[in-house]
């Protein structure tokens, strides 16, 4: 047996003490580090500990903030009491607060809401049931709807994870075909701008509850894009979808459970023409259920958050398609661990 070869406790102490790592960096997005480095450029380990209003040692705050240098999220000049740190390129572009490709709304909502739903994921898979605010009867989202400040932070989170796979799916699909998009629980409204920025031929609908309606205006006001692109309130469990060439559903399907799945699908097919396209945007599992592991995680965190929603292979999705009667499937890869399932009419 080589040295290479040799058991090791190495990937087990990893992960097992991955929660430490992860704690790291959503601190320090909560505290808005990157956004205030972001203005300020370079600042000294002493100048972030008053900024951040840290009254531990300097020396934890050495460890904290190389931490994040080890892990790439920081670069620094200097060593210690010489030490200044500065944003990386990545950490700049998403987690600047003021900038339109922030991704720390999901971030913030790991931070505050799934760390500690997560702390109890044994009695969620003994059980089956939610761990969020839910817990104790009701659901996700009756509870994330009864604050406007909570379901504009939860919005803004959804926003964060999905920009780069909403921005990979406008550049990569062939849009040239069609001339109507209905993105069915387009919450912010953000599929909708995104598209229409990279495909000028194309109009709009997002359509959500109305709560989630007034944000979605906002959002598409300030995008300048009212023209062609437009915010409707609606019960996608209730009411037929806004008919168009294109129905896309980003982060939606694997919330529901498998009839559920299959009903919205149903829905989507009804308000296509015949070659329109029905698009699921999100991180499917590969056939062999090993490779993608953010959607296996996704797919646990759904259990989190609803209980009975999962995420899914494209091989459930290709069964769920000819169930409905579409007449082909394919897969487009998009931005990391996410994909875009096709079914066309």
């Amino acid at each position: 047996m080589t040295e290479s070869t040799q058991p090791s406790p190495a990937s087990i102490m990893q992960i097992g003490t991955g929660f430490w790592a992860s704690k790291v960096l959503l601190s320090a997005v909560d505290f808005d580090l990157f956004t205030i480095l972001a203005e300020k450029k370079q600042l000294t380990a002493a100048q972030l500990k008053k900024m951040l209003n840290l009254n531990c040692s300097d020396r934890n705050v050495f460890d904290f903030l190389d931490t994040l240098v080890g892990f790439g999220f920081l670069n620094r000049d200097g060593i210690l009491e010489t030490a200044t740190y500065s944003n990386t390129p990545d950490t700049d572009l998403f987690l600047d607060l003021k900038k339109p490709t922030y991704v720390g709304g999901m971030l913030k909502m790991l931070n505050n809401r799934l760390y500690g739903f997560w702390g109890t994921l044994e009695e969620g898979l003994r059980t089956g049931k939610p761990q969020n605010e839910a817990k104790n009867g009701g659901n996700l989202f009756g509870e994330v709807y009864k604050s406007p400040e909570q379901l504009e932070g939860f919005i803004n989170a959804m926003s964060g994870i999905q920009v780069g796979a909403f921005m990979a799916f406008a550049q990569k699909f062939d849009f040239s075909k069609y001339k109507t998009l209905t993105d069915a629980g387009g919450s912010s409204g953000l599929l909708s701008i995104v598209v229409a920025n990279h495909q000028p031929h194309l109009s709009c609908v997002s359509v959500d509850l109305p709560a989630v309606t007034a944000i979605a205006e906002k959002t598409i006001a300030k995008a300048g894009l009212a023209e062609r692109v437009k915010a409707e309130s609606g019960d996608f469990f209730n009411d037929d979808f806004p008919k168009a060439d294109i129905v896309v559903m980003g982060n939606i399907l694997h919330d529901w459970d498998e009839e559920q799945k299959i009903g919205l699908m149903k829905k989507a097919y009804a308000a296509l023409p015949e070659g329109g396209s029905f698009v699921a945007i999100e991180a499917v599992i590969d056939d062999n259920r090993k490779d993608n592991v953010f959607g296996l995680l996704m797919s646990l965190n759904m259990l989190i958050e609803t209980g009975t929603g999962f995420d899914y292979t494209f091989a459930d999705f290709n069964r769920w398609a000819a169930q409905v009667g579409f007449s082909s499937t394919s897969l487009l890869s998009l931005a990391g661990p996410t994909s875009a399932a096709i079914a066309i009419k």
